[in-house]
């Protein structure tokens, strides 16, 4: 897999996958890996993983086996609410809260995050460049004010040279720091509905709150790097389950009506002189 250019993250399914089968079962006789499969008390998916990590070592070894046609169940995408992403970032000490600060404004995968140089930033334009994963289009990032200057000052600080990596460590050890504060922090404030926020929902969460604000699944779709549209679209339906939860606000001066429009809040209307803008929660 390896000398044919398999990412290291499918590698690394595949072995840890192949090491579960061999444990429970004769890799040398693909009626007891399928026997075990098919009693195995889980997911469709998950029987589906193991069918395929299977199929490439039967190939591999010149076995004769038809894949069983298991399919993933599917299950609605559960996302975070804004005050809590924010509450997590906040919980977070440097450099994870910037990782999961970028996660949640950009949307990129934590692959997508650990790749990060120097170089990727660029903060006049408040943008960044990532090295996109899984054979997707090139995308660009857009930061916040405050996520820009927490950027340039890290930078600063640590007296990074152009292509120096922002972070060290890999994706696993950003979901395992990710998953130790989070359940620190559920644990603190007794709220175990934390405990279920995963790391990748916060990328969830930046598509259904992009969707909001452009109404563009093209757009989306483009920022998310998926290849197929169909797996965009749950987007739409998740931003239609809050479609009456909105967070209003007015404003009086020019200043003022930019600052909620770079917020992402939408004009509505003047009442006596006054602009009104929205944004859903």
């Amino acid at each position: 897999m390896k000398t044919n250019g398999v990412s290291h993250y499918t590698i690394r399914n595949t072995d840890k996958a192949l090491s579960h089968l061999a444990r429970h079962s004769n890799l040398q006789n693909p009626e007891s890996v399928q026997a075990y499969i098919s009693q195995k008390q889980v997911s469709e998916g998950y029987k589906r993983i193991l069918c395929i990590a299977y199929k490439k070592f039967a190939k591999f070894t010149n076995i004769q086996w038809e894949m069983p046609k298991y399919q993933e169940n599917a299950k609605a995408i559960k996302i975070p609410t804004k005050e809590k992403v924010e509450m997590l970032i906040a919980k977070a000490k440097s450099p994870l809260s910037i990782k999961l600060q970028i996660s949640a404004e950009t949307g990129f995968r934590p692959v997508e995050v650990l790749g990060l140089r120097v170089k990727d930033i660029d903060p006049e334009k408040r943008l960044l460049y990532p090295t996109t994963a899984k054979h997707g289009k090139a995308k660009i990032g857009k930061m916040s004010i405050k996520l820009t200057e927490i950027l340039t000052e890290y930078v600063h600080k640590h007296k990074l040279n152009t292509n120096d990596k922002l972070f060290n460590g890999t994706p696993d050890g950003y979901g395992e720091s990710y998953r130790e504060m989070r359940n620190q922090l559920a644990a603190k404030l007794h709220d175990p509905s934390i405990k279920t926020i995963r790391l990748y929902d916060l990328r969830h969460y930046y598509a259904t709150m992009e969707y909001a604000k452009t109404r563009d699944i093209l757009h989306v779709m483009q920022q998310m790097g998926h290849k197929q549209i169909k797996t965009t679209l749950i987007y739409t339906q998740l931003l239609n389950l809050n479609e009456d939860e909105w967070t209003c606000k007015t404003a009086k001066t020019v200043e003022e009506a930019t600052q909620l429009i770079e917020a992402g809040f939408e004009y509505i209307q003047d009442i006596d002189g006054i602009k009104l803008y929205r944004k859903r929660k």
